[in-house]
C-alpha cells in the first residue's frame, strides 16, 4: 500500500530553539508515526545558528526518513553580516527597512516574510512533481506559511491545513487588533480559509474569535491543543528526594517583558519572609532571556535583585534534557503574560510532570482551563506581589506534603494532553 505524502511548511524546524518549533517537530513525527511520508519545508539552518538561536540536541528528535527541503527566503531582518549590505541600508537602516516593505506587499502582505512567497510556490511545485503531496499542513506564524498548500490545492487540488500557533490579526496578550491588521490581510485570511480543509487554533477563546471574524469557514475549524511532548525521558517525573532539606521551585521557559517577573519576585520576597516552607525554598529559572537573547534593563535588574531572594538563573535547557531538569524540582512556576487568548505550551508539561503549579498568571487566561479543576493548580486571583505570595506559600505545603500516589494521579490526569492524544484524531480525520 502505497503511504500518503504530507508536505509540512514551517519557518521554525529544528534546530531553530524559537518556542513554535516543539509544535512543528511534534506533528511531524506524529504523522511519520502514522504511516506517512513527510517532508519540511523550511528556512536554512544558519538562520537559526547565526541569528534567532539553535537547539542542537532536537534535530536528533526527527524521525528517520523525513525530507527536510530548506529554502532561502531572503529576509534582511536575519542577514546580520553586515559586510554584505547594500550601501543604502548600511548608510540608512531605517528608511531602506521602509521602503523594502514594498517587496513584501508585492507578494504577501507580511512585513519581512511576505517575499518569500514566490520561492515557496516554486519549492511546493519541484516536491509535488518528484513526490505527490497528499496533503499540506502551513504552520503559522510567519503566515506566509499558509501558501504552499493554498498554492498546490489551487494548482493540483491538494486538500491543506492552516495551523495557527498564534493570531494573525489579534493580539493575544490585549484582545485588540494587531497594527499589522491591514484590510488586505483579512481579505487574504478569507481567502485562504475559504478552501482549507481543517483551521487549526491552539486553544478555544483563539478559535472562537476568528469564527466570528470568518463565520463562513467556522465548521472548518478544530482546537489542536499544543499538548506535551516526550523525548525519551518520562515527563512523569517521581518525588524529590531530599525535599525536606528545601524545596526546589521551578521555572521553565523564555523570561520576556509580558511575564510579570517583578511582581513573582516581589511576591517571593514576601512568602519568604513569613517563613514556614517558603524560608529556605529556592527557585531555579531555566529558559532563556528573551525572544532573541536580550535582555532589558528591568529584567537584567530584577534578576539581580532576585539572586539575593534564593531565585538564581541557571540557563537554558534542551528539550531531549527537559524531563531531567524537572527531576530537580518540587513545584513548579507557570508565570505567564495577561491574556484571554494566552495559553503557552508549557502549561501542558507542566501538567504532565504532577508536580503542583503556582499559576502566576491572571486567572483569565486561556492557560486556567488546562489546569483549573486539577489537584496540583494553586491559582492566584489577581497578578499582584501579595496574592503571588499567597499562592507560593499554598504550593509550598502542597509540595512538602504531596505523596507518591498523589503524584501519579496529577500525573495520570494530565495524560489526555499528550501531543499524541491532540493530533491522532486530526490525522485520521486527513487520510486519504
Amino acid at each position: 500500500m502505497t503511504r500518503p505524502h504530507l508536505l509540512y511548511t514551517a519557518w521554525s524546524f529544528p534546530p531553530s530553539r524559537a518556542g513554535g518549533v516543539y509544535r512543528a517537530l511534534a506533528t511531524v513525527n506524529a504523522f511519520v508515526d502514522a504511516g506517512w511520508d513527510v517532508t519540511v519545508l523550511t528556512v536554512p539552518r544558519s538562520i537559526f545558528v547565526d541569528s534567532t538561536g539553535a537547539d542542537f540536541r532536537l534535530e536528533e528528535q526527527v524521525r528517520p526518513g523525513v525530507v527536510v527541503v530548506r529554502d532561502e527566503p531572503n529576509v534582511p531582518a536575519y542577514q546580520n553580516d553586515i559586510g554584505r549590505w547594500p550601501w543604502s541600508r548600511a548608510r540608512h537602516t531605517e528608511l531602506f527597512k521602509l521602503a523594502d516593505l514594498r517587496r513584501d506587499f508585492l507578494h504577501f502582505p507580511e512585513p519581512n516574510y511576505g517575499r518569500w512567497r514566490p520561492s515557496l510556490e516554486r519549492a511546493a511545485e519541484r516536491i509535488h512533481r518528484e513526490h505527490r503531496v497528499d496533503l499540506a499542513i502551513g504552520t503559522a506564524n510567519p503566515h506566509v506559511d499558509f501558501i504552499p498548500g493554498w498554492h498546490l490545492h489551487r494548482r493540483f487540488g491538494v486538500p491543506y491545513v492552516m495551523d495557527y500557533r498564534d493570531a494573525w490579526q489579534l493580539d493575544v496578550f490585549t484582545g485588540r487588533k494587531l497594527i499589522t491588521a491591514l484590510p488586505i490581510v483579512d481579505r487574504w485570511e478569507a481567502r485562504l480559509m475559504a478552501d482549507a480543509a481543517e483551521i487549526w487554533f491552539v486553544n478555544e477563546p483563539i478559535r472562537q474569535w476568528h469564527e466570528a471574524k470568518h463565520p463562513e469557514s467556522a465548521s472548518r475549524m478544530k482546537v489542536v491543543a499544543n499538548g506535551f511532548e516526550e523525548y525519551g525521558d518520562s515527563l512523569a517525573v517521581p518525588v524529590r528526594p531530599g525535599r525536606d532539606a528545601g524545596l526546589v521551585f521551578g521555572y521553565i521557559g523564555t523570561i520576556t517583558d509580558k511575564v510579570p517577573f517583578r511582581e513573582l519576585v516581589d511576591g517571593w520576597a514576601i512568602a519568604r519572609e513569613r517563613g514556614g516552607d517558603m524560608a529556605t525554598a529556592r527557585l531555579e529559572l531555566r529558559g532563556y532571556l528573551g525572544h532573541f537573547g536580550t535582555v532589558s534593563e528591568r529584567l537584567q535588574a530584577d534578576l539581580d535583585r532576585a539572586r539575593g531572594l534564593g531565585i538564581t538563573y541557571a540557563g537554558p535547557v534542551s528539550k531531549a534534557d527537559i524531563a531531567r531538569a524537572y527531576e530537580g524540582f518540587d513545584a513548579l512556576v507557570l508565570a505567564l503574560g495577561t491574556g484571554r487568548y494566552v495559553t503557552s505550551g508549557k502549561v501542558y508539561e507542566y501538567a504532565a510532570t504532577g508536580l503542583p503549579i503556582a499559576a502566576i498568571h491572571d486567572p483569565g487566561n486561556a492557560a486556567t482551563d488546562v489546569l483549573k479543576g486539577t489537584p496540583v493548580h494553586v491559582p492566584i486571583d489577581a497578578v499582584t506581589p501579595a496574592a503571588i505570595a499567597t499562592a507560593l506559600e499554598e504550593t509550598a505545603r502542597m509540595a512538602a506534603s504531596q505523596t507518591v500516589e498523589e503524584r501519579r494521579a496529577a500525573q495520570n490526569a494530565a495524560a489526555r494532553y499528550s501531543r499524541t492524544a491532540q493530533l491522532a484524531p486530526r490525522i485520521d480525520a486527513l487520510r486519504p
